[in-house]
């Protein structure tokens, strides 16, 4: 039996797979009732056909129109626009899905936010892919009120304390004497990830407060983040965040 937020995947994956059969305006109405996803329908060109309430206030507009027929990088900027129409390209491209992709969003206020990113191919009545839909879900706040945080609370303590020495899931799973499938259901019921993106995003957290609030080299930061050098954290941090560690700055500062 599936745990909460495995449960509300299914259903939005679910609601997705038959937006076809629905009005799209229904469809698009249901997501406006949902402030922590975001949810859009582009053609296969990666133009916004449908969004929803969450979307227009997250590009910093104000009204849904602003965004219908528009790429992301005409709502977003180039560089941060350009990196969500690779991902459409891909997807129209080879016709598979992203699914559960953990993602850092920046804001046009600056903020940032985490979520999880699904994107489906559409089809036409050929059976040829005529574009993209998709959501991003906020993660969900830590419940460490669960009995079961008490049972990993020591594995998070022993990541949390230095970055530079992490230990593997498995190292993990044997300090908490569960099994590995277990350890990341457990992390999945507490902060709806399983531990290699939870450790993924403690260290991108890290670095991203470092790349806003300090001038230290990027290969200092990398360092302090628990990578061996500068090309693997620019190449995590790139697929976290669609942006390299500079561009980064250069947009969130």
């Amino acid at each position: 039996m599936r745990n909460c937020e495995l449960e509300f995947w299914y259903i939005l994956e679910q609601t997705i797979g038959m937006y076809e059969a629905l009005s799209l305006g229904i469809v698009t109405g249901l997501f406006d009732q949902l402030p922590n996803v975001v949810f859009f329908k582009k053609d296969i060109a990666g133009r916004y056909k449908a969004v929803n309430a969450t979307l227009v206030e997250r590009s910093g507009l104000t009204d849904k129109a602003q965004l219908i027929g528009r790429l992301p990088s005409e709502i977003l900027g180039k560089e941060l626009g350009s990196s969500y129409e690779k991902q459409d390209r891909s997807v129209v491209q080879t016709g598979l899905p992203i699914e559960q992709r953990l993602e850092m969003h920046v804001y046009p206020n600056k903020t940032v936010g985490w979520c999880l990113t699904a994107k489906l191919p559409t089809f036409d009545d050929r059976g040829l892919v005529a574009g993209v839909v998709g959501i991003s879900k906020d993660l969900q706040l830590p419940n460490t009120s669960r009995s079961e945080y008490d049972e990993v609370a020591g594995a998070i303590r022993r990541v949390l304390v230095n970055f530079t020495d992490i230990p593997t899931v498995k190292q993990l799973a044997e300090q908490t004497g569960l099994s590995q499938f277990k350890l990341n259901r457990r992390f999945r019921q507490i902060f709806g990830l399983n531990v290699g993106q939870w450790i993924i995003k403690q260290r991108i957290d890290m670095a991203q407060k470092l790349l806003r609030t300090t001038d230290l080299p990027i290969v200092d930061i990398a360092l302090r983040a628990g990578y061996s050098d500068q090309s693997a954290f620019t190449r995590q941090f790139r697929q976290a965040t669609n942006l390299t560690p500079r561009k980064f700055r250069m947009i969130a500062v």
